[in-house]
């Protein structure tokens, strides 16, 4: 199938003389047609009177940009952040759309607003304190924030996790009356710009919170076998985001087990009675446990002078238990357990002075026999205090919470 030919002689067009228009109304080229339809009105050129659209030109223009400070004086109105620098981006845009016909005019009228009401608001809040309360409330959050996970002293908590013994991310307080996990017993602050190091922030905690130990629960036989010392200590991400505190705290050594009821025993806890007759009894422990580590045989003289000082402190706290005031129920338990730690005394004495080895062993041994003896618990009933003398570990490296075991990463 072909296409017919235009009708009409085709004519070149002259190189020298303007394009001659093709389409409905260009001339006819017979010249103008006859009959009653003489067709479009001619212009004054024989053209039609109207321009038709030139090719530089789009019949769809494109939508002006928005302002970019229009954008931005927005954002910072919604967010009242910087409120005068919202209000200054505000106006700015405001001229530029004026000056270059951009679009966001709304925005920027709206950025302008919020940004004044903002700054009325911090006006005012300056004029009556409450910004110092806010930066104050701010400070205080956020260094909530920068320790191990915020607990202090004589708080009790729960991990999320199945066990105590993993790293911990967060906890949750609760009563120290009923089961928890573990027990704020005390804090130590770490200081420096950059992280310690792993063993440096081991060693301290081992060395700081088994002294805390002492301070928080006074009473020994209080914690049983099924309680020991662990501690949450900053990781070295942690650091960054600035936590800089040792938590120590008690917990079971079942790796699933609760506990039940505070541990603390401190002045803040106890009665006079109670306190005046565990501070004697810490000061006879004290001196007991710094037992020499050779035996009698392999060194006697060093053994000798460690009974003289524990025979030493027993009758120097004899005295202190029978100055003080007690309570009426209390004073013969107490005169009882007076009378037999002055017989303990003697019997170190006369260690210390063993002219040999099994001289030596035999006053060691009535010594001891008073110590932790029926006197001492029936004066512990009678205070109100724990009954039960504690197990003492031959391997004092041994225990639970000893070594890499009592760390818990925060």
């Amino acid at each position: 199938m072909s296409i017919p030919p235009p009708s009409g002689p085709q004519q070149p067009q002259d190189p020298y003389q303007p394009p001659q228009p093709q389409g409905p109304y260009a001339p006819h080229p017979q010249g103008p047609p006859q009959g009653p339809f003489q067709g479009p009105p001619q212009g004054p050129y024989g053209g039609p009177p109207y321009p038709a659209w030139g090719q530089g030109y789009l019949p769809l223009n494109r939508p002006a940009p928005v302002n970019g400070v229009a954008i931005a004086a927005l954002v910072l109105g919604v967010l009242c952040f910087l409120p005068a620098v919202g209000l200054i981006l505000g106006i700015v845009a405001l001229v530029q759309i004026r000056r270059r016909g951009e679009r966001g005019m709304g925005m920027a009228i709206g950025g302008a607003v919020l940004s004044s009401l903002g700054l009325a608001l911090w006006v005012v809040m300056l004029a009556t304190g409450g910004a110092s309360a806010v930066w104050e409330g701010f400070k205080e959050g956020a260094g909530a924030g920068n320790t191990s996970l915020s607990l202090a002293k004589g708080e009790c908590f729960d991990v999320p996790g199945d066990t105590f013994h993993e790293d911990v991310y967060d906890v949750d307080k609760v009563p120290c009356s009923g089961e928890h996990d573990g027990e704020v017993f005390g804090t130590v602050p770490l200081s420096g710009s950059s992280y310690p190091g792993d063993d440096y922030v081991t060693d301290t905690a081992e060395g700081k919170c088994y002294t805390l130990q002492d301070g928080y629960a006074m009473d020994p036989w209080a914690l049983t076998d099924k309680v020991d010392v662990y501690y949450l200590t900053p990781t070295r991400d942690s650091w960054s985001w600035g936590d800089r505190e040792i938590t120590c705290v008690f917990a079971s050594t079942d790796e699933r087990g609760t506990l039940t009821g505070s541990l603390r025993a401190d002045e803040t806890t106890l009665d006079a009675d109670q306190l005046a007759f565990l501070k004697a009894m810490a000061a006879v422990d004290e001196v007991l446990y710094e037992e020499p580590e050779e035996y009698a045989e392999e060194d006697l003289e060093i053994n000798q002078t460690w009974a003289g000082e524990a025979g030493d402190v027993t009758g120097e706290q004899a005295e202190v238990l029978r100055g003080h005031t007690w309570s009426a129920d209390v004073r013969k338990p107490v005169a009882d357990l007076v009378k037999d730690m002055e017989d303990a005394g003697e019997e170190w004495a006369k260690a210390a002075d063993a002219s040999d080895v099994d001289t030596f062993y035999e006053h060691y041994d009535n010594a001891y026999g008073y110590v932790d003896g029926d006197s001492t618990v029936t004066a512990r009933e009678a205070l109100g205090l724990a009954t039960t003398p504690p197990t003492y570990d031959e391997d004092p490296e041994s225990g639970a919470g000893s070594g890499d075991e009592g760390g818990l990463d925060v």
